[in-house]
């Protein structure tokens, strides 16, 4: 029992799942009384040499008088976590709050000391580090600023764990030991640390998941068929290049092996290391086999077992307890209901799914969160990967059933740094952490394509499998926010596809120019409005007619490529008369050959019923010896049916860095879908090269942060949930230098000609009832009143109109330039985070949904893309003559809102309606905030695995 002086309520919010450097998962919680057995345990396994570093003299075991001290807290003053791995502790910190004498003391005082210790065995494997993040956050919780630590100079792991750490600290040498103080504020170097670290962990994890040395199927069945006797064929049949063992309980004791596999009646039986387990029993029994796989050290599970979340509340029970036990014993899960891994590395060469044929190996990495869309992936992949484009193929593919576990973060993780993974695409029903997603995303995409379609857009709810949190924000808006991301997003499985083709062995374009040639006439024509309508620039079609030989279409595009007004060559091509497989290998290696020449630029080809084309095309990369000469003049004429004898040379992906893939042009049965996947790939470069120059958040010297901070502390004094009136609002804004046009309550027009006098004249009468609130279309303003008997004539006509004052709420307000009205909104949305949005006031925003949107904190770079984005910017900048407005103003007002919501989390929603922009600066007319005490940001906190 916790003692009088140990009062504070245990707190399970500290409680949390970490990935470790090696990939394997560690429990991390809080110490308390009953764990006093555990702590001696654990310190029986600790080394002597460890023991001296943590108390600076032999100490070789506990007394009674250490085990109460260490497993007695109050949570506030004196805090201890325990790393903990199948139940047992692996490793501890602890802090004890101290003044500045350096004795035990209690708040206000702002430092503590702190102090580890980790068995020998689990060391190296970045405990200490996962440990400090969580300890620093609980600190600060807890008001502690900073951190002193003592540590022996020979304790080298010790003093990199903290040197490493990134915070700003100090260092000094006393009586043969070395202090180090650090403040726990992060800094921007504590979060590159910090993430860096997450990187590599989870990498790691996932790569333990998709390189196993060994796989153990459970589940196997005694007979042919079945779930687990498909999934050990497919992996043998695949070729594995590891271990394989058959497990099912069943088995008779005599059998010794099923399919020429050794066979086991428990994974226990297995003498050697099982690195991965595919478990396909029913769900009943899965409890006992992650415990078998558990004690026995296995690494990871693919779950593909049913009857969890997606069936239900009792099954959403029975999925979260399969989540605590693998984690118990630091194992990560891919599904459950999953259909399974499949990594086609010759290192490899892993089919552990329900896919009955190993895909071709290639350069695209899937992810799918629907089995059934996984298998129409892999299929489409495959048809097409071994036709019109050569031998693209898939280098890795997870399909994560219900994502309780390892999700698509964690294979973005694991594809940054892959070197056999130029492009990634994922089919996403549900985004479980957005905020991390973006972040990853972003730097995803800067290192390669990350092409994206998301399911279950306009349903409002996640399926029923997926624990994830709901995002309040529109679908447009979240398109529009993994889009600043560096995010191609596609609306299909078709244009996912389509664009990961094009983007896995063609060049980036540099530009937006289009050129155009083929043998049919419409079909260019038709190419060309396709361009148009994706936003590119095409030249005119070039026509071959139908009489082009191959030897003409390569005069083109060598000729097409070598212009420096072209970016990007679209190639259609309409079946010729005549022996068709001949034609379409020698069109084949004619554009092939002519490509080559300029690796620069990408080539696309549109082709309509050419099966031999597609064919042809995929020869032409072939990579076999040549073995015959060529005329000197005359293009090289291709066998029909074999692959080309002709090397292509190395060419860049699509980051610009060499490899040793041939050139392969991919080819569309359609002019639009060629255009489309072109039209992304032209945007993802451009965000390519502006990514490179992200652009910097200004400051500005007006902007009064803590009187802000003093305003929102006594307002939200008040209580939980304040909208702001009228004067508040305007304050708080003020002291980020957003000035609002004062508008002042007219109950009775005797009130409102008092208020313009105190205005001045001309001046502005609104109705702001709800209903009649920045609706001038409905009659409810009435503008440039110039004078007392104008003002009055107004009024009695808003009333006749809309009833009593009382009910139309008018104020007067002196009038604004004239402009082009604007609104600005920011919101806190639970969970991506804070939006800043922009679009026109009134019908463009409200009817058509013409809002631009981007992540808090806004860019300089952001705030001038955001401004341009809307689909009505135009009237911005001199549409028909018309006088362009201040644009720069109206950046800068965006920049200055973004840094209130960023800075001031509490201010969870602002509107600026409207912001009329005006030739020379603007002026708000209208503004509204909400104050809340902040939500959680799990973005800033130590790294966790999400809880369950």
């Amino acid at each position: 029992m916790q003692s009088a002086s140990d009062r504070h309520v245990y707190p399970a919010h500290w409680e949390a799942d970490v990935v470790l450097r090696d990939g394997g998962t560690a429990r991390i919680r809080p110490i308390t009384v009953d764990d006093a057995e555990r702590l001696v345990s654990f310190y029986e396994q600790v080394s002597d040499e460890s023991k001296y570093y943590r108390f600076f003299a032999p100490y070789p075991r506990l007394s009674a008088k250490d085990v109460h001290r260490f497993t007695h807290h109050d949570f506030v003053d004196r805090v201890g976590l325990a790393a903990t791995v199948g139940g047992e502790f692996i490793a501890t910190v602890r802090y004890d709050r101290i003044g500045a004498d350096g004795t035990p003391a209690s708040a206000p005082a702002d430092e503590a000391e702190v102090a580890f210790l980790v068995q020998d065995a689990h060391q190296g494997r970045g405990v200490a580090s996962a440990l400090l993040e969580h300890i620093a956050a609980v600190a600060r919780e807890r008001g502690i600023r900073r951190f002193a630590a003592e540590v022996l100079p020979a304790n080298n792991k010790m003093i990199k764990v903290f040197t490493d750490a990134g915070y700003t600290q100090k260092r000094s040498f006393e009586d043969g030991v070395v202090r180090l103080e650090f403040d726990l504020e992060p800094t921007d170097r504590s979060l590159a640390v910090q993430y860096a670290r997450e990187q590599r962990a989870e990498a790691r994890s996932v790569q333990r998941l998709l390189v196993p040395g060994s796989v153990a199927v459970v589940g196997v069945g005694r007979t042919p068929g079945g779930v687990g006797r498909g999934v050990l064929g497919n992996i043998t049949d695949a070729g594995f290049t590891g271990r394989v063992y058959a497990v099912n309980r069943a088995f008779p004791k005599d059998l010794e092996e099923i399919d020429g596999v050794p066979a086991h009646r428990s994974v226990r039986e297995i003498e050697e290391q099982v690195d991965l387990a595919v478990v396909t029993v029913p769900a009943e029994h899965v409890p006992d086999v992650v415990a078998e796989c558990g004690e026995h050290g296995v690494q990871g599970l693919v779950v593909l077992s049913a009857g969890y979340a997606e069936s239900g509340p009792e099954g959403r029970e029975r999925q979260r307890a399969l989540v605590r036990q693998a984690r118990s014993y630091g194992m990560r899960i891919i599904g459950p209901n999953a259909f399974g891994v499949i990594n086609t590395s010759d290192q490899v060469r892993l089919n552990a799914s329900l896919a009955p044929e190993m895909p071709r190996p290639g350069r695209i990495g899937l992810f799918a969160q629907s089995g059934a869309i996984g298998i129409a992936l892999l299929s489409r992949l495959h048809r097409r990967g071994g036709g019109v484009t050569g031998v693209t193929g898939v280098s890795t593919f997870v399909s994560s059933g219900n994502r309780a576990d390892v999700s698509g973060n964690d294979v973005l993780q694991y594809w940054y740094d892959d070197p056999d993974t130029d492009v990634a695409l994922m089919y996403l029903e549900s985004i479980g952490n957005p905020r991390k997603f973006t972040r990853l995303a972003r730097r995803t995409a800067a290192a390669k394509p990350l092409v994206v379609v998301q399911g279950a857009r306009h349903g409002g709810a996640a399926p029923q499998g997926h624990t994830v949190r709901v995002t309040r924000l529109p679908h447009a808006t979240v398109s529009a926010l993994l889009r600043q991301a560096g995010v191609i997003r596609v609306d299909t499985i078709t244009e996912l596809v389509d664009a990961g083709l094009l983007l896995a062995r063609q060049p980036l374009p540099a530009g937006p120019r289009v050129a155009i040639l083929g043998n049919s006439e419409s079909l260019g024509l038709l190419t060309y409005d396709a361009c148009l309508a994706e936003g590119l620039r095409p030249l005119p079609p070039l026509d071959l007619t139908t009489a082009a030989s191959a030897a003409d279409f390569h005069a083109a595009l060598s000729h097409a490529l070598a212009d420096d007004t072209c970016d990007a060559v679209v190639v259609t091509a309409i079946p010729g008369i005549g022996d068709a497989s001949t034609r379409d290998a020698e069109l084949a290696e004619a554009l092939r050959s002519a490509a080559e020449r300029v690796p620069g630029k990408p080539v696309l080809v549109v082709h309509v019923e050419l099966g031999g084309l597609a064919e042809a095309l995929s020869a032409a990369a072939s990579t076999a010896p040549r073995t015959g000469a060529t005329a000197r003049g005359t293009l090289p004429r291709p066998h029909p049916v074999r692959p080309l004898d002709f090397p292509a040379d190395p060419q860049p992906g699509p980051d610009g860095d060499g490899d040793t893939a041939p050139r392969l042009i991919p080819a569309y049965p359609a002019a639009e879908r060629a255009v489309r996947a072109l039209g992304e790939a032209v945007k993802y470069a451009q965000w390519r090269r502006e990514a490179a120059e992200p652009g910097r958040v200004p400051e500005y010297d007006d902007i009064d942060e803590k009187g802000a901070a003093r305003l929102i502390d006594r307002l939200l004094a008040r209580g939980q949930g304040l909208t702001l009136g009228t004067d508040d609002t305007c304050e708080l804004l003020g002291t980020y230098g957003v000035r609002v046009h004062r508008a002042l309550h007219a109950p009775t027009a005797d009130a409102a000609v008092e208020a313009a006098e105190t205005l001045g004249y001309p001046v502005a009468l609104k109705a702001t009832a709800p209903h009649l609130r920045h609706r001038a279309d409905l009659g409810g303003v009435r503008l440039d009143l110039a004078d007392e008997e104008q003002l009055r004539r107004a009024y009695t006509e808003l009333a006749e109109l809309f009833g009593k004052p009382e009910e139309l709420r008018p104020v007067v307000q002196r009038m604004a330039p004239r402009g082009v009205d604007t609104v600005v909104r920011a919101v806190i949305d639970p969970a991506a985070g804070a939006v800043l949005s922009f679009g026109l006031a009134g019908a463009a925003s409200q009817l058509l949904g013409d809002m631009a949107h981007r992540l808090v904190p806004v860019t300089d770079r952001d705030a001038a893309s955001l401004v341009r984005a809307i689909r009505t910017a135009p009237l911005l900048f001199g549409w028909r003559g018309s006088a362009p407005v201040d644009t720069p103003a109206l950046e800068e007002l965006l920049l200055r809102v973004s840094r209130l919501v960023h800075d001031h989390p509490e201010v969870v929603a602002i509107t600026l309606e409207p912001v009329v922009v005006a030739g020379h600066g603007l002026s708000v007319l209208g503004a509204s905030v909400r104050l809340a005490p902040p939500p959680a940001r799990d973005d800033l906190g130590p790294r966790t695995l999400p809880a369950y």
